[in-house]
């Protein structure tokens, strides 16, 4: 009697499973191997990712003339003297105007570019390798492409000429009315057909049946494109903006700096030619990521507005 009842308190002890571990225990077992395989990538991102922008709040607490120079730190006099300074605000305006008229203007055009495209017209595939090539190309041959055309006895100024439209002839990047919108017009062009390829890949990955079932319904071409197309791909077109708000943003300087050189006088100053101008024109280095600081800031702001403003509804 007594040997079954001690068989069956083993038997019952045998199939009693194991306890189960602590879930500190788990997530510090999981947590150790992902760690180490992304030490790398986490080292990278500190040195040359993070790294960088720490410097550029520290720089701009400092006055130095170069990198190499002697440096004292001055505290927030940097940021006293930008905000003193006219060519700062003249910059700052030049930099909306630039954002509030390339974007708007970009996307809708690349989307509809896009969504054409898609459609498959006859010669696509050439229309394709037109609309990237200002992709392709760099930006001094671009540079040199607009200077020809809008140069006093440019293109522009001949076709007009030739129209009889004497009166509209101007020198476009030695005129303060038009410098600006010259270095605008340039953006636009390089950027407008190369996000119409992206989206009509994105596009391309649409079911024909949603298009089909829509023209059913009676929805002609219009509707099916902002109806249909345009909420399903909303996320992308949030990225696709973002994208060029961040290259205008930062990146116009380059553009600036080989058509106009910011003049006549302010008139096409952006905040990346500003920053690009203290740094290595006029040895300026700690103004100029004062300004840096500011374009980090604006950067930061516009990317949260636009992801609010355009994000998926489903």
């Amino acid at each position: 009697m007594s040997a079954a009842v001690t068989t069956a308190g083993r038997a019952t002890r045998d199939d009693t499973p194991p306890a189960a571990p602590s879930p500190r225990r788990t997530a510090r077992r999981r947590g150790w191997g992902p760690t180490v395989f992304a030490l790398p990538a986490l080292v990278w991102y500190g040195l040359f990712m993070a790294g960088p922008v720490v410097a550029m709040f520290v720089i701009s607490l400092n006055t130095w003339a170069s990198l190499i120079s002697p440096h004292e730190f001055t505290g927030l006099d940097n940021y006293r003297r930008m905000f003193d300074d006219p060519v700062f605000w003249d910059a700052l305006r030049n930099t909306g105007v630039q954002l509030a008229v390339s974007i708007p203007l970009m996307i809708p055009l690349a989307f509809m570019l896009g969504y054409y495209l898609q459609l498959k017209p006859p010669g696509h595939r050439t229309l394709r390798v037109l609309c990237f090539t200002p992709g392709l190309l760099s930006l001094s041959a671009k540079a040199m492409i607009f200077m020809g055309m809008l140069a006093p006895e440019g293109g522009v100024n001949g076709l007009l000429d030739s129209l009889g439209l004497h009166g509209a002839t101007t020198p476009w990047l030695a005129d303060p009315a038009t410098a600006l919108a010259s270095v605008i017009l340039v953006d636009v062009w390089s950027g407008i057909g190369y996000t119409a390829v992206l989206f009509a890949a994105r596009l391309a990955s649409v079911p024909d049946a949603v298009y089909e079932a829509a023209a059913i319904d009676g929805a002609g071409h219009w509707r099916r494109m902002w109806q249909v197309a345009f909420p399903v791909c909303k996320g992308f077109v949030g990225v696709a903006t973002m994208l060029q708000f961040l290259w205008t943003l930062f990146n116009s300087s380059a553009t600036v700096l080989m058509l106009t050189k910011g003049g006549p006088g302010t008139s096409s100053t952006t905040l990346s030619y500003l920053m690009y101008q203290r740094a290595f024109l006029q040895q300026d280095v700690g103004y100029s990521q004062a300004v840096g600081v500011l374009l980090f800031a604006l950067g930061l702001v516009g990317m949260v507005v636009i992801r609010r403003l355009i994000r998926q509804n489903y």
